[in-house]
């Protein structure tokens, strides 16, 4: 569980830049994603392989690095979020590693207030970095979220 402040669609100011926490993907982590999900896939469980294929080791699946930003940004919304509405433009920039310690910044493309007094949609980017502040994935989320006092005035 987070410390995170109580924040509210009035809260997000577009243009601002919001810090999470940092994850350290261990082997562990790693490992047990794959069989989570069942992913066979050589790049992501054999380091030879890896290699042989011009990597330096195995590579983490990009659907794990993907729910890892999640959590982070879910500390933002922990207490407003209703709902996510969709998911747009991912990249997946570089390789990520077991090994690797994460970190997403949060930045606020676009809000708007939606037909429902309690509720707004925010547009939220999240810049996933590695150890060496390398951006290694993006991609926007656009995400409904409760109102303080459900009134209209943004």
């Amino acid at each position: 569980m987070s410390c995170s402040p109580t924040r509210y669609f009035e809260d997000f100011e577009v243009g601002a830049r919001y810090p999470t926490r940092t994850r350290l993907i261990t082997d562990a982590d790693h490992d047990a994603f794959c069989r989570l999900v069942g992913y066979e896939v050589p790049l992501f469980l054999d380091d030879d392989h890896a290699r042989s294929r011009g990597l330096p080791g195995r590579i983490c699946p990009s659907h794990l690095v993907m729910s890892f930003s999640t959590a982070m940004t879910g500390d933002l919304l922990e207490s407003c979020v209703i709902a996510l509405v969709g998911l747009d433009e991912a990249r997946f920039l570089r390789h990520v590693r077991p090994g690797d310690t994460l970190r997403t910044e949060v930045e606020i493309v676009s809000k708007r207030p939606t037909s429902k007094p309690d509720r707004g949609l925010i547009v939220m980017r999240d810049h996933v970095y590695n150890q060496h502040g390398e951006e290694v994935f993006r991609n926007d989320k656009s995400v409904l979220v409760r109102r303080s006092g459900g009134t209209d005035g943004s």
